[in-house]
C-alpha cells in the first residue's frame, strides 16, 4: 500500500507505482469522490480514449416503422 503526505498548500504527490501502474500522465484530471470514511481518486479519461472499445460487427437493426 502507498502512502502520501498533504503539503502546506493542500497538494499531494502519487506515489512513482501508483503514476506508472494507471498510465497517469502530467495534467490528467482526476475526478475526487467523497465518500463516508475514505476518498476516491478516479482517473478521467477523455472520450476519444473510448473509440473502439466494443469491438465486433454491428448487430442492431432498426423497426421497419421507424426512421
Amino acid at each position: 500500500m502507498e502512502s502520501t503526505t498533504i503539503s502546506s498548500k493542500y497538494q499531494v504527490v502519487l506515489p512513482k507505482a501508483v503514476r506508472e501502474r494507471y498510465q497517469l500522465k502530467p495534467g490528467q484530471t482526476l475526478q475526487l469522490i467523497s465518500l463516508a470514511d475514505r476518498i476516491e481518486l478516479v482517473p478521467l479519461h477523455p472520450p476519444a480514449a473510448l473509440r473502439g472499445f466494443l469491438k465486433g460487427g454491428n448487430s442492431f437493426e432498426r423497426e421497419p416503422d421507424r426512421l
